[in-house]
This record gives C-alpha cells, sequence and structure tokens, in this order.
C-alpha cells in the first residue's frame, strides 16, 4: 500500500473476474471526474495534498494536514484549514508544541507532532457557512470546490504548506505565552492576521493594495470575533486539532476535530474519504479499540468437494464419516448429526487416507499464499481423529504445488505412507509415519497421476495409476523401480481413473473407456531381474462395465466389488467374478458418482460431482445427507425470525438452508446466475438479484416465482428491504439505485424512484432505522447517502447524517467500520462486512480466506480482531442470523459455507448440537 489507509469495497460480480480488477476499472472511469456531493476529489486537481496558496487577492484551499491544539479555534463551516506557523515561516507570534497524545501515537505506533496556531475560521469565504449556522447551512461539508483545488508551484525556498513535520533536529520557536510576542507587544488574533496579510503580501507582489486593505479589515473583524468567542468558553480551545500519522507518499489519515464533531481523512489509491464522527464520541482521541468479549466457534460446515477430488470419503470406527471442503477435513456422525473438524491445514485439502487402524487419518492439502504473498508450503498432516491432535507433519518443503494423493501401508500395520505431489515430475516418495522420514523418493511420470496404493498384501510392491498409465513399483530401501503395465491387444485408455486389489490379490482398473480391467499376477521374465519389479502384472480379462468413464471402484467387506459410472451415473455391485449382481442410477440432480465407502450393516455412503454425499444401499436407492454448490458464492441473506438463510452463485441454483438442523430445505434452479439475495421482513418472501439486471420475488414456502422485474441490464450487486418492509432497494453495476414500493402483501412492487449521483457501480448499501434514508457505497469508494421520502434525493451535506442510526450496517466505507481496515490493503481485501443485531460486533469477510471479529464501532486503525481460518477461498460474505447466536459465512470458489455459533457476550444459546474443532479456531490480531 503506498498510502496510509488504504479502503475499497468489492461487490458481487460475475464474469468480470476478481474485485481487484473492478477497482482498475472503476478507477479509470472516475480519473477525470469529480462527482458533486460526494467525498471523493480528484486528486488530479488536487496535486500534492495540504497545500494552501494565495492567488488573486485570496486563499486558494486544500484541506490543511497541520495540528493545531490549546489556543486554537475551528469553525465547523470552513473544512480547509492552513497553518499560519508554516505561512510565517518561523516570522509571527506562533509556536511549534509537542505532541501531547501520547497514548494515541503509542497506541498507533505512529510519530506525531501537533502544531499550535491561532487561525482565522472564515478566512476562505469560498467555502464557509454563516459563522451563526450549524451543519443545517453546509452545503458539500468536506469537500473543497472544484477551483480551490488547483496547486500552484511554490516558490524558491519557500517551505511547502500541509509537508512533514519538522524532524527531531529541526529547532522550534518557544511557545507564546499570554500577553508576550516575538517584537514584545502583546500577542492577539488580530495581530496574528496581521502578520498573515504581511506573509500574503510577500507572496503575492502583484495584488492590488486596495484590495489587501479590504481583505485585512474584514479578516480583522473575523478574527475580533473569533477572539471573543474563545474569552466566551474557554472549553473549546482545544478543539481545532489535526494529528499526522506519516505512513506512505501518497498520503495520510488525519483527524480533524471541529466545533460540531471530528471528521476523518483516509486515502485510497490517492483518493481521499471524508467521515464524519458521531457527535455522541466527545473523547475520540480516548477511544480505544479492544478485542470484542464474543468469540467464534465453528459449528456446521456445508458442503462436500467432489467436483475435482477423489478418495475423499471414508467410514471410521467411530462410525463418523470423514471428508473435506475448502481447508477443513470434517468428521460426520451420521445418527448423532454431529460435527467434527480438523482445522490444521493452511490452504485446500486435496486427499485424504486413512490408517489400517481406522484412527489416523493423513490429509494432504495444495500449496498457496499469505496476505502478503509468501508462498505456503504443501504438506501431509497425520492426525488422530479421536483427540483431532496433530501427531506428524510431513513433508514440509518437499513437495511442489500440492500433494494429489495418499496410502497407508497395510501389510506392516500402517507403518509407512506414500505420497505423490504435483510437480512436473508428480514426485512418489514413501516416508516413516512414525519419525516423519522419508525412505525413498522418485520421480514417477510427467502426465497427470490420480491414485497410488500399497499393495496390501505386500508393503514393497505399490501401485500408482493415472493418464494413458499404470505402473508396479517396487520398494526396496531407499530404491524405488517401475514396471510399465503392458495393454498389448487391448486398447489403451487415455485415463486409469481408479483401481483396488481384490480379495485374490489381482488389480481390477477402471478407465475412462468404461471397461474393468483385470491384471492378474505373472512369473517374472527372467531378462528382467534386478532391473525392474520381481513379478509382473499382465491382463487376464476385460469386461465392459460403465457408459463413459469409471470413476471409482470400491472392494465391500463380502468380496464384491462395487463401481460408480460418471457419464450413466449407475452404481453397480460385480461379483468376485465379475457377474453383475445388482444396480442402481443416481438421481440426475446429484450428479454422478465421485466416491464409495461401505458403512455399517452394508450401507453406502456415495460422494458425487455435484458436490453431495448420499447414504443408501442398492436396494432402497439413496437420499443426500450432505449437498453444496457447486461453483462461485457470492449472495446471502438471513430470515428475520428464523434459523434460516438463502445462499446464491455462479451454479445458478438458489438454495434455502435450515440452520437448526443443519440441512438444505429446498433448492431452484434459476435462469440466470445470481448474486445477491434478502428476505422481507415478514420472511414470507426473499429477493435474489440476478447477473443480467433481472431480480426475483419467491415465496418462502412454495418457491413459487411472484414476480420477476429487469432494471438495466448489467449485474445487481446487492437488493436490500427497508425495515418496515415498505420499501425495496436494489443496487446496480449500472451506477444506479432502484427503489421500488412493496404492496399488495409483498406480492406487487412498483417503480418508486432512482437514486443518481453514483459515479461507479453499486457496491452496498443500508436503511436508516426509520426506512426513510439510505447509505450506499460504490466500487470508487464514495459514501453517498440519500433521502427516498423526497424523490430520492441525494444529500449533499454528509454532515448532517453523522449521527443517523442505520437498521443494518453492510456497507465496508464508513465511520463505524474504518477500523477493520488493514494496513497495505489495496482497497479490496475486504469483501463484506455486517453489524450484530445488538450492535456490539461487526463480522468480516476477506480475501485471504479469513472471517474476522471486531469490536463494533471499530473506529480506530489497526483496531484488534479475533481471526477465523477454514476457508480456501476469498470470503465473499458473512451475514449473522436473526438472533445473532450464528455467523454464516460463504467462500467463494471453494463453495463452501461455514455456520459459527457466536460464544460470549448476549447472544443466546443455539439449540443445535455442540460440535468439536480440532482447535479454537480464533487468534488474535
Amino acid at each position: 500500500m503506498n498510502v496510509l489507509f488504504s479502503l475499497y469495497s468489492s461487490t458481487l460480480t460475475p464474469n468480470l473476474g476478481h474485485p481487484k480488477e473492478w477497482a482498475l476499472e472503476a478507477e479509470k472511469s472516475q480519473r477525470s471526474r469529480i462527482s458533486v456531493g460526494t467525498q471523493t476529489e480528484d486528486l488530479t486537481a488536487l496535486g500534492k495534498d495540504r497545500e494552501t496558496f494565495l492567488s488573486n487577492g485570496g486563499l486558494q484551499q486544500v484541506e490543511e494536514t497541520s495540528s493545531t491544539r490549546g489556543k486554537s479555534f475551528q469553525d465547523p463551516s470552513n473544512v480547509g484549514e492552513m497553518d499560519l506557523a508554516e505561512v510565517l515561516g518561523g516570522r509571527g507570534p506562533f509556536k511549534v508544541a509537542k505532541n501531547s497524545f501520547g497514548l494515541l501515537t503509542e497506541t498507533e505506533n505512529m510519530t506525531s507532532e501537533l502544531q499550535t496556531v491561532q487561525e482565522n475560521p472564515e478566512a476562505h469565504s469560498a467555502n464557509q457557512f454563516p459563522s451563526s449556522a450549524g451543519p443545517q447551512g453546509a452545503q458539500d461539508v468536506g469537500e473543497p470546490p472544484p477551483e480551490a483545488t488547483k496547486e500552484k508551484p511554490p516558490s524558491p525556498g519557500q517551505p511547502r504548506l500541509g509537508g512533514p513535520p519538522p524532524g527531531p533536529g529541526t529547532p522550534s520557536p518557544e511557545p507564546p505565552s499570554e500577553g508576550s510576542s516575538s517584537s514584545s507587544t502583546a500577542a492577539s488574533p488580530i495581530p496574528a492576521v496581521h502578520n498573515v496579510m504581511a506573509a500574503k503580501k510577500e507572496l503575492r507582489r502583484n495584488s492590488s493594495s486596495d484590495k489587501l486593505v479590504r481583505t485585512k479589515q474584514h479578516l480583522q473583524k473575523k478574527a475580533a470575533s473569533t477572539a471573543n468567542l474563545f474569552n466566551r468558553s474557554s472549553s473549546l480551545e482545544n478543539q481545532t486539532v489535526f494529528l499526522f500519522f506519516p505512513a506512505g507518499p501518497t498520503g495520510s489519515r488525519r483527524l480533524n476535530y471541529n466545533l460540531e464533531g471530528l471528521s476523518i481523512k483516509m486515502f485510497l489509491r490517492g483518493r481521499p474519504i471524508t467521515m464524519y464522527i458521531p457527535s455522541d464520541f466527545h473523547n475520540y482521541e480516548e477511544l480505544r479499540m479492544e478485542l470484542p468479549t464474543q468469540k467464534l466457534q465453528l459449528d456446521w460446515v456445508y458442503g462436500y468437494r467432489g467436483r475435482d477430488c477423489r478418495s475423499n470419503l471414508y467410514v471410521l470406527t467411530s462410525g463418523e464419516l470423514v471428508y473435506f471442503i475448502a481447508c477443513v477435513v470434517v468428521l460426520y456422525h451420521v445418527q448423532r448429526r454431529t460435527q467434527r473438524h480438523y482445522l490444521r491445514h493452511t490452504d485446500c485439502v486435496r486427499c485424504l487416507a486413512v490408517h489400517p487402524d481406522g484412527v489416523r487419518v493423513a490429509s494432504g492439502q495444495m500449496a498457496g499464499v499469505d496476505k502478503d504473498g509468501k508462498p505456503l508450503q504443501p504438506f501431509v498432516h497425520i492426525w488422530d481423529s479421536v483427540t483431532l491432535l496433530t501427531l506428524q507433519q510431513i513433508g514440509l518443503g518437499s513437495f511442489e504445488r500440492g500433494v494429489g494423493s495418499l496410502a497407508f501401508s497395510t501389510a506392516d500395520e500402517g507403518a509407512y505412507l506414500c505420497v505423490i505431489d504435483e510437480s512436473n515430475e508428480h514426485m512418489l516418495s514413501v516416508w516413516d509415519c512414525v519419525r516423519g522420514t522419508k525412505q525413498a523418493e522418485i520421480k514417477s511420470t510427467n502426465e497427470s497421476v490420480l491414485m497410488v496404493e500399497f499393495n496390501p498384501q505386500d508393503s514393497s510392491n505399490i501401485i500408482t495409476a493415472g493418464k494413458s498409465h499404470v505402473y508396479f513399483w517396487t520398494w526396496a530401501g531407499s530404491s524405488l523401480t517401475k514396471k510399465q503395465g503392458i495393454f498389448g491387444k487391448y486398447k489403451k485408455p487415455k485415463f486409469i481413473q481408479c483401481f483396488v486389489f481384490d480379495t485374490n490379490g489381482d488389480v481390477l482398473t477402471g478407465d475412462s473407456e468404461g471397461n474393468i480391467l483385470t491384471w492378474a499376477r505373472a512369473a517374472a521374465d527372467i531378462r528382467t531381474l534386478g532391473k525392474g519389479a520381481k513379478e509382473t502384472y499382465q491382463i487376464s480379462k476385460q469386461t465392459h462395465a460403465h457408459e463413459g468413464s469409471i470413476f471409482c471402484l470400491c472392494l465391500c467387506r463380502d468380496g464384491s466389488v462395487l463401481s460408480g459410472g460418471g457419464k450413466d451415473r449407475r452404481l453397480v455391485q460385480w461379483s468376485p467374478l465379475l457377474t453383475v449382481l445388482q444396480e442402481v442410477e443416481i438421481p440426475e440432480q446429484f450428479g454422478a458418482v465421485r466416491t464409495i465407502a461401505e458403512g455399517e450393516s452394508g450401507e453406502l455412503l456415495v460422494g458425487t460431482t455435484r458436490n453431495a454425499l448420499l447414504r443408501g444401499s442398492l436396494a432402497e436407492g439413496f437420499k443426500p445427507i450432505i449437498q453444496g454448490h457447486t461453483d462461485e458464492l457470492w449472495g446471502l441473506g438471513t430470515h428475520p425470525s428464523r434459523d434460516l438463510f438463502v445462499t446464491c452463485g455462479y451454479d445458478k441454483q438458489l438454495c434455502l438452508w435450515d440452520g437448526s438442523e443443519h440441512m438444505m430445505a429446498w433448492s431452484l434452479t434459476l435462469e440466470e446466475t445470481g448474486l445477491c439475495a434478502d428476505f422481507h421482513p415478514s420472511g414470507k418472501v426473499v429477493t435474489v438479484g440476478l447477473s443480467t439486471g433481472r431480480w426475483q420475488v419467491l415465496d418462502t414456502e412454495t418457491r413459487q416465482v411472484l414476480s420477476s422485474y429487469t432494471d438495466g441490464n448489467e449485474q445487481l450487486s446487492v437488493v436490500r428491504y427497508s425495515p418496515d418492509g415498505e420499501f425495496l432497494a436494489i443496487g446496480s453495476h449500472d451506477n444506479f439505485i432502484y427503489i421500488y414500493s412493496v404492496e399488495e402483501k409483498e406480492h406487487k412492487y412498483t417503480r418508486f424512484g432512482r437514486c443518481t449521483g453514483h459515479s461507479s457501480f453499486i457496491t452496498h448499501l443500508d436503511w436508516s432505522k426509520d426506512g426513510k434514508f439510505i447509505m450506499s457505497n460504490s466500487g470508487d469508494y464514495e459514501i453517498l447517502y440519500w433521502e427516498v421520502a423526497k424523490g430520492c434525493k441525494l444529500l449533499r451535506n454528509r454532515f448532517d447524517n453523522r449521527d443517523r442510526e442505520w437498521a443494518s450496517y453492510t456497507c465496508v466505507l464508513g465511520f463505524h467500520v474504518f477500523g477493520v481496515w488493514p494496513d497495505g490493503s489495496d482497497g479490496t481485501d475486504i469483501n463484506s462486512l455486517c453489524r450484530s443485531h445488538n450492535e456490539r460486533v461487526v463480522a468480516v469477510a476477506d480475501d485471504f480466506c479469513k472471517v474476522h471479529l471486531f469490536q463494533y464501532p471499530c473506529a480506530k486503525p489497526k483496531a484488534p480482531s479475533h481471526v477465523y481460518i477454514g476457508h480456501g477461498s476469498h470470503v465473499t460474505n458473512v451475514r449473522f442470523t436473526h438472533d445473532d447466536g450464528h455467523l454464516i459465512s460463504m467462500g467463494g470458489k471453494d463453495t463452501s459455507i461455514f455456520q459459527w455459533r457466536v460464544l460470549g457476550g448476549s447472544p443466546p444459546a443455539s439449540r443445535s448440537l455442540s460440535s468439536v474443532s480440532s482447535y479454537e479456531a480464533g487468534s488474535s490480531t
């Protein structure tokens, strides 16, 4: 980050890339524009911020970042200030004092300096309020007019106004004492203004003397009124303060105290964002950000990764299913309906293996990067499924890109682990499970390797299979040698996707042609003794089993074999002689068979390519026990009075989830990509916004589409009902917010108006508690306010909205939440946030796979938070449930949905069953 504090709000966008790309697009469209009535000024006009110069008898003004304390005054109408001590260059009666906010600067770990000055609050007539007017008389508070942002280069040797504070070696004049001045004359505000005018004359030699005289007389009157005000109210002396926190070359965070409140300006990509502190923050400098008393605990994980992973479902001796999604390995007890979670991985889990004892589990992950771009190396963890404790970490620094396949040895009671990584050479390695040491390693092939297994009767025999190959390896000491399987008269398939050892020790392979090939042991060729495997496997039989690929094979306890087809979605049971015993077809909505596991009493568990887990039998059929989305997720809404929430994404599925029962209530297919959703306050209908500008209203009970409308032809980013349910606001990528009135029991919607004023796409919006106002964010970092009842009017005086109460808080830009932004942010690092209904905490979804929990309001930089891991992709959305008992978070490309239990504080106890995780997922930052 080349600025001190970087802000940006990402939104829901399909087919346009990542939010970082939207930010660049928005920035290009805004460079040559100044949005009237917004707080984002064009820095092309501003130039180098915090400078003021004298021109044509008046002051050209840019907001000054000098700080004042002590005998100083600030008119609330005068947004841009000038440091007179810098203008005078040390000749005036103003002295520089050290920063007395020691506690604040220690907390922020920054250096700051206060400059005490006596200012004329109405020196700039182009940007002022009447002296008797409060914020009601303000017009566009916080921005200089466009003509005031032109920059004039300083004269040679002239100090730049608003430059960096003096260094420690710079001499400073002594602070003036009351009744003294540099010329033995009593210091007062009026002589101070005379000195200012003298400085002006030196800088503007071509100005007319008559104009100077008139200006001087005007300033004398105003300065006198200022002095009288100080005499009347000594409590106002310390209310004009600027704080500098130099942290970047292009901008700084500044805190500007004035008589009516405090404004904070931050910079994002060189653009200033001004926020006004509510009037009830009386001592902002004493405000301390602490960790919230509430914490999160992972309660439930929705979804299963079956779309692109194999060998990812097993049954433990405890009766629990073990599978994974995102960075979480889930242990699910079907009968008890409980989940436990192993959370020690730093990136997405890609493969599993279960030890012969049925207790220990090995899980391998892919490589990744942290938020600073540093690589996270892949590794394998061996852990205890009872205690969830890690027993051994294997291969850190040895694997490239990720771990593709794992297998425990069986003949020697699981003493060794075989690993295939995802490097170009797909390295095959054997590891000692107890010591964690590598025993042997070799390059396997440049082609894809999909599976590896030890021979259950001989640990020196290892088999790998993948694209156009099956290899039979012999392991001896530190060496590995291979024999390639010869297909001979049989057609060589494009992929060998799975294999299994039968009860006779033969190998059965399933391939992309739909065939099961039986590879029988054969005597070794005497010519190859000592050079390769001591025995070979040859194809003895070919059985056509499926139309299309065979994705998995499973050896059952009774000696039969199960095969799962891809294209035909059939699950077939074969006898040891490979004759069909029975079969069943998996419903199309669940996809093809990805993997099969045998449970208790002949029960079968099936993982599918559409990320579902099915339970049942060949005789009675199968029912889903775990379901999930199949593509990137963005839309999320929680029910106003029940433990229900709705999700949508790129897979065009709209799903309603029951948070109490931990299951999908229903799903339906949308015509287009769903990007946002919200419940009506009655909970009877839900509105979903689509990628084409269409939005639909559905009955939550019948799933019937009640209404369908189109606004523009660009994607919709946010839909939000007013708290009384009388209006619906729809934020679009065409830069407009469409307002509809809601009638006839949420069945009829009539266009009420359109909010026009944003110069980029809408990202977030919230309604006020009285349902009359809207706060909105856009892709170019604007914060705008609208009065809906008066024709969707843009409120240019943002200062007047500082005390407004909001029914929800999901806007990522605003005073109450600016402390959630991390140092080094480029403005796209926060995708979503949500304030709890009790207004005690705010949850944040970031771009680095993490969920944060902050204190609310979060109104200081570098605020601490509880940090929670588990997602394997950018977290796209977060929402609290109606009673603040749970938080729902969604991963983007990992398609995962996490339900977090809120612990501590005031949220009521949840009705759901308790779950256990491998460790307290939250850490503090």
